[in-house]
């Protein structure tokens, strides 16, 4: 803001008056103009632009009143005080009305009182000044916001609709074996991953993530994921390795991906192979909890195993677990999201009550959506996602 003094115009036909103000104004430190009448304050106004006017409200050709209405429609925001030795109570309201900042009688025996209305009325004017810039700012913010707003919906459509068509069909049924998950993200996009697809004539694999943080950027990494075990895949028929496609190979691959990335982010995993021709299952574990739940005619308990997770550290090596597959069972992959929906006071009696869920579902991805109220969940914070993967259930 300018510290130049401000600029004042006296309109007055009384050529006493008007001098004197004007003398003791400029005393005061301000710049004064005058006119000798209403017409020429006019004028004077258009042409210089002054801070503030005073005006005598009785004058010859233009008085005050006219004054005012032709001031305030050139200029509304420039402070205007009426001068009048009449004191008719219709001509303060009317002045008022029509924008006067300040009435003073005549005669002003304590020019003082003139200085302070005057500095009061510079103030104000200044303040509203002040406060429109603030405003055009603000409101040119909020355009600037909005259309920030509506291209990053734009982006979290886009992503959403990619890491949609990411995803493997569900439910899926291959050879007996049926697969189907749900994931529920606590934002636009999900941390959270599941993939399920055949490595060949008689092998199914399948893993469950759940990336650290929440996102866009913890969602990139699912394309990552996507991306890198489908390489992988590809690699591995290419080179002729296929007979060696291990869950633990697998999470190396991916550990070792993310560290070269440097995105900052790790996840929790696990991975399994299903032989079809065996029977067998042989599953690794990236520091995921908690465990998949398996449920057969005869019991439902955790799986066994640990490892680190995927991403973090670049000595970390990953183990395979081997087990048969009963008949008939179902196998079901949680993230951690799905603490938040347990009952419990601490995360082991949350952990604890799994197994007894997945029994009551009767091991299936319906049961449990029914038992844990999953279409009612809004607003959680964390990605909730489920797999479950079965034979012979019904």
């Amino acid at each position: 803001m300018s510290n130049s003094p401000a600029t004042l115009l006296i309109i007055d036909d009384d050529e006493v008056v008007r001098l004197s103000l004007a003398d003791y104004l400029e005393d005061s430190g301000f710049n004064v103009l005058q006119a000798s009448n209403g017409q020429q304050g006019l004028e004077i106004f258009e042409r210089e632009q002054p801070d503030l006017i005073i005006c005598d409200l009785r004058m010859p050709q233009v008085d005050g009143l006219t004054l005012l209405r032709r001031i305030s429609e050139l200029s509304i925001d420039t402070p205007v005080l009426v001068l009048s030795g009449a004191g008719v109570m219709s001509d303060v309201v009317e002045a008022l009305r029509l924008g006067a900042a300040d009435y003073l009688i005549k005669p002003l025996e304590d020019l003082m009182v003139l200085e302070h209305s005057v500095n009061r009325a510079l103030d104000r004017a200044r303040l509203r000044l002040e406060n429109d810039r603030y405003r055009v700012k603000l409101e040119n913010t909020n355009r600037e916001l909005q259309a920030s707003l509506s291209l990053l919906q734009e982006d979290q459509n886009a992503g959403r609709h990619v890491q949609m068509n990411m995803l493997p069909v569900t439910p899926w049924e291959t050879e007996g074996l049926h697969f189907a998950h749900e994931i529920i993200p606590s934002l636009y996009l999900s941390g959270d991953f599941v993939d399920y697809f055949r490595i060949d004539e008689h092998r199914v694999a399948f893993y469950l993530a759940d990336v650290s943080g929440h996102g866009a950027s913890s969602a990139f990494v699912t394309v990552l994921l996507k991306f890198m075990t489908t390489r992988l895949l590809y690699e591995s028929k290419r080179n002729g390795t296929l007979p060696e496609f291990k869950p633990s190979d697998v999470l190396g691959h991916i550990n070792r991906g993310l560290l070269d990335c440097k995105l900052g982010k790790h996840v929790t995993m696990l991975g399994g192979v299903i032989d079809e021709t065996t029977g067998t299952l042989a599953y690794s574990i990236g520091g995921h909890l908690p465990l998949p739940v398996l449920h057969t005619l005869e019991e439902t308990r955790f799986l066994v195993g640990k490892g680190l997770p995927v991403g973090l550290f670049q000595e970390a090596t990953y183990n395979d677990h081997q087990m048969d597959l009963p008949e008939r069972f179902s196998l079901t992959l949680f993230s951690d999201g799905i603490f938040d929906l347990l009952p419990g006071d601490n995360l082991k009696e949350k952990e604890h009550s799994l197994p007894d869920y997945v029994r009551r579902a009767g091991g299936t991805l319906a049961g449990l959506s029914e038992a844990l109220d999953l279409a009612s969940v809004t607003e959680m914070p964390d990605d909730i996602a489920l797999l479950v993967l079965s034979r012979n259930l019904a």
